[in-house]
């Protein structure tokens, strides 16, 4: 790949590496800490997160380097109607602010670890659980794969390519599995609160020093005004149609990240948890904005990227950064460990889960019944190790962007989200017709996205799945409603 290298020295590289490595040691801290080898303690750290773990715990999962290479590379390509991705980020918050709450209270009541306890109590059967969770683990593996991918395009373009990024990829897996396994989601929430002040750190220095590369914002604008009036021009009816499956398809998908009800689960209470989210209403202006901002100054700056190497326009700005001072180069310094830092911690909350979900809602119930926690939580250890190992092989061998990987994790994500959004609420919601509506989008869906067919009139197909879902549940609920199943507390 022909990388414009950032030429980091010895000492910067040495400098990141040390940071990187010290997450083992958070990882160490993580283990002594532990309070029993429980399932609860590993997975959800005793459900002791206050306000500014969780907050912070919260922020790097969501904003990663997926949003600082992903969607500055989008942005690259399509310009200010990449705009959509402040709007959606908006959307997550009110997608947990519908269900979050709630949810947590029933948690706390019947103890819940995985989403799929959730849906187990809820609608009480296994065949929807099942399904469910294999597809918020197809969900949370794309996930990962793309902080993969987003790893090693770090790393080439910090070493100017000396690191090629498969290695880069093999080095930071090691690093990020070791400590995950090391202290579970004790150790992930602490790496993530030094991780979650690195990455606003950075984002803030991005906000300062790349617009001016570009003569500032305005001149920005003025230029693409003038050579590629497409990037800056009103949205057609397709694409506005494009925007409101975008809010759609990630701000219900994300709203139900495995990882992040995980967390919801972590909360020491509800009144923790509505704080934190009142302050992340406020962040993508922080991040997302941000990376927009970076995304339109480098298609001026250096124009003519195309297809995956637009995913590295972030690196080779930097790269101009660093040529102009000594403090530009340790600006891009901060900004590079950030990035590699955010790419980790959201790459391990995803595996935690994909380990936790593994173990307790298909190795146990359905291989193990009567396995101990103990034997539980080291399987759910394995477990992480493999995935990794298997997902590594994938990401050094795949082509896709990383805005793409995302939008297919989310086409299947967001099936489940009825499962949430109505059963949370809507008592007459049965297990069957949960089912069939999730087996219909999915169907949707996937066939759409196999046969190439990615938008419908600027839908995704996830989108038009999840519209027939919701069709599904409405008309079966009318026509075999669940009056026998109570499951869930009326009170939060």
């Amino acid at each position: 790949m022909d990388v414009t290298g950032l030429g980091f020295g010895p000492g910067a590289l040495a400098l990141i590496a040390l940071y990187l490595v010290s997450m083992i040691g958070v990882g160490w801290l993580g283990r002594m800490r532990r309070q029993s080898n429980s399932m609860v303690d590993f997975y959800l750290a005793g459900r002791s997160m206050g306000f500014a773990v969780l907050l912070l715990t919260l922020y790097a999962t969501q904003y990663s380097g997926n949003t600082m290479f992903g969607y500055t590379g989008k942005s690259y390509r399509i310009g200010f109607e990449w705009t959509v991705a402040v709007l959606f980020m908006f959307s997550i918050i009110v997608g947990y602010l519908l269900f979050a709450p709630r949810l947590v209270a029933v948690a706390r009541k019947a103890d819940f670890i995985t989403p799929g306890d959730y849906i187990r109590h809820r609608f009480g059967s296994s065949a929807l659980t099942l399904l469910a969770t294999i597809v918020m683990i197809y969900a949370l593996g794309n996930y990962t794969l793309a902080q993969l991918k987003a790893m090693g395009a770090a790393v080439e373009g910090i070493t100017d390519g000396g690191v090629p990024s498969a290695y880069g990829i093999i080095a930071l897996a090691v690093i990020m599995v070791i400590y995950e396994t090391l202290g579970g989601m004790r150790s992930v929430a602490w790496t993530d609160v030094i991780q979650g002040v690195v990455l606003l750190t950075g984002f803030t220095i991005l906000l300062f020093v790349i617009p001016g590369l570009g003569g500032g914002l305005t001149r920005v604008v003025e230029t693409l005004t003038v050579a590629e009036p497409a990037m800056v021009t009103a949205p057609s009816l397709e694409t506005c149609n494009t925007w409101i499956s975008f809010v759609l398809l990630l701000g219900c998908g994300a709203a139900i990240y495995p990882q992040a009800i995980q967390r919801l689960y972590a909360s020491r209470n509800v009144r923790v948890l509505k704080r934190s989210l009142a302050v992340m209403a406020f962040l993508p202006l922080t991040t997302t904005l941000v990376a927009m901002i970076c995304g339109l100054t480098g298609r001026v700056v250096i124009p003519g990227i195309e297809g995956v190497a637009t995913d590295q326009v972030l690196a080779r700005l930097c790269a101009l950064v660093m040529q102009q001072s000594a403090a530009g180069y340790w600006l891009v310094v901060v900004i590079f460990a950030a990035a590699l830092a955010a790419l980790m911690s959201t790459a391990d909350s995803a595996l935690l889960s994909i380990s936790s979900m593994f173990t307790r809602d298909i190795y146990q119930v359905h291989l193990r019944p009567h396995s101990t926690e103990a034997e539980l939580t080291f399987v759910g250890k394995v477990v992480s190790w493999v995935v990794v190992a298997a997902l590594v092989v994938i990401a050094i061998g795949t082509d896709k962007t990383l805005v793409r990987l995302l939008e297919l994790k989310f086409e299947v994500l967001i099936q489940i989200v009825p499962c949430f959004f109505l059963g949370l609420y809507w008592k007459r919601l049965g297990a069957n017709v949960a089912l069939l509506a999730m087996l219909a989008g999915l169907a949707v869906a996937l066939g759409l996205t196999a046969v190439g067919v990615t938008k419908v009139y600027g839908f995704h197909a996830g989108v038009v799945g999840l519209g027939l879902n919701f069709l599904i549940c409405a008309m079966g609920t009318k026509l075999m409603p669940d009056h026998g199943r109570e499951r869930l507390e009326t009170s939060t």
